[in-house]
């Protein structure tokens, strides 16, 4: 009599339970991981953009590039950020065109993590803090129009 090679079938019914349970537990992980690290990118293109309106805003305070009165200082888009902004001539009896110079606050406007796309949610200085519709005179702060909560309880529209 010979022995025939391979599987019973309680060993494939033990293994393939053993799958599923492994599976069942990476699934998890692998999807607060991958929520973890769309958070740290939405906290880096956050400070990304506030850093730049934030220079925006202490240039502008410093009378080193010109600005709308209207705006306060700050930028009235997030694209005056990219295409950047004339620097005032800083020596006197300088010819008006010759050595202008550009600044650019931003290489490019990011893209919003949680929403894929470079819509952000923008507030104006004349806004309320906790405001969901941009007035359109400024661009103060900038948040994602994402309403999911986040790994800690709190809501990414409120970073």
């Amino acid at each position: 009599m010979r022995l025939r090679g391979g599987f019973t079938l309680t060993e494939l019914l033990v293994t393939a339970a053993i799958l599923t349970v492994l599976a069942g537990v990476a699934i998890p992980v692998v999807k607060t991981a991958v929520q973890r690290d769309r958070e740290l990118e939405l906290r880096r293109a956050l400070r990304l953009v506030r850093e730049a309106v934030d220079s925006f805003k202490k240039m502008a305070d410093e009378n080193r590039i010109e600005y709308d009165e209207d705006t306060d200082g700050y930028p009235p888009t997030l694209e005056v950020l990219v295409e950047g902004v004339e620097l005032k001539e800083e020596a006197e009896g300088s010819e008006k065109g010759k050595g202008e110079k550009i600044i650019k606050f931003l290489r490019r406007i990011p893209v919003d993590p949680m929403t894929g796309t470079k819509d952000w949610g923008l507030r104006s200085s004349q806004d309320e803090h906790d405001s969901i519709s941009w007035g359109g005179e400024n661009v103060f702060d900038i948040y994602t129009k994402s309403r999911r909560t986040a790994l800690d309880g709190s809501k990414y529209a409120d970073w």
